[in-house]
């Protein structure tokens, strides 16, 4: 079906991430999901915004900062290479929110693009979410994975959340600092990766060897599930190699970007890197 984009007055509202609208209606028309959001995006905060203006992948537009904010970023070392438009802090609130620490600067930039198993070449050190759904948590994931050095985390185009505000504030950063492929069919990428020599490690609490007993190739893809239901029979069946997570502790469990963190900090020791 076609899409028509109407808006408030022709365009989409900067950084709203406004659908197109099909024609006499005021509900959204479809979109296939897993596509970069439709029109701008606003991301803010320092941590944010700098590694938006260090990615040379990302489309800035415009800059919304308090003086201050505006000081604060050139001292940094950041180039500033779009129009600023000056703001008072509750005008950035209002952009925003509730709750957002902007910390006195938005910056309106086009979505990334949609990257693929293409961007894996090279790669040793793959971290993949099969239906991790929750901004918050793939934002910390994405974060860690930057912190121990993986060369990039793999969500599904379904059920993952899509590039936003949310997400780019709970990266940190990181969402400018490593790639973000996005899958169809996460069975059939880890098939894909294992035809191209990774061994593929999917977690899971029934796993029949801890994954610090567990035998590691040079080249890893790590799978990890969504809370509760964990990674898929398909995918578990895909990647052939199934490891748990020991936990000492009365708790067994780990929250996923935690279990993240610690199958990373694992693989980096087991492979050497």
């Amino acid at each position: 079906m076609t899409e028509e984009k109407k808006s408030w007055r022709g365009k989409p509202r900067p950084g709203s991430g406004a659908r197109g609208f099909h024609k006499g209606t005021s509900k959204p028309a479809p979109r296939r999901p897993g596509l970069p959001p439709e029109g701008p995006i606003l991301l803010y905060g320092l941590h944010t915004v700098e590694a938006a203006f260090a990615n040379k992948d990302r489309k800035r537009l415009k800059l919304y900062a308090t003086e201050n904010a505006v000081n604060r970023l050139q001292e940094r070392g950041v180039k500033i290479d779009v129009p600023i438009e000056m703001k008072r802090p509750k005008e950035l609130d209002r952009m925003v929110t509730k709750d957002a620490v902007h910390q006195g600067m938005i910056l309106e930039a086009d979505p990334l693009p949609a990257y693929g198993p293409e961007e894996l070449r090279g790669a040793r050190l793959v971290l993949a979410l099969d239906q991790v759904t929750d901004p918050h948590n793939v934002g910390a994931i994405l974060r860690s994975a930057v912190a121990l050095n993986a060369d990039a985390v793999v969500t599904t185009e379904r059920h993952a959340p899509e590039e936003g505000p949310v997400l780019a504030k709970s990266a940190s950063g990181a969402l400018d600092m490593i790639k973000h492929v996005r899958v169809k069919n996460m069975a059939r990428f880890v098939t894909v990766m294992k035809d191209q020599g990774f061994g593929c490690i999917a977690l899971d609490s029934d796993g029949p060897a801890s994954l610090e007993d567990t035998e590691f190739t040079d080249k890893t893809v790590l799978v990890l599930g969504s809370e509760g239901k964990g990674v898929r029979q398909g995918v578990r069946e895909a990647c052939g190699l199934l490891a748990r997570l020991d936990m000492p502790g009365e708790i067994r469990s780990l929250n996923v970007s935690n279990a993240a963190v610690l199958s990373l900090y694992v693989a980096r020791i087991k492979m050497g890197l």
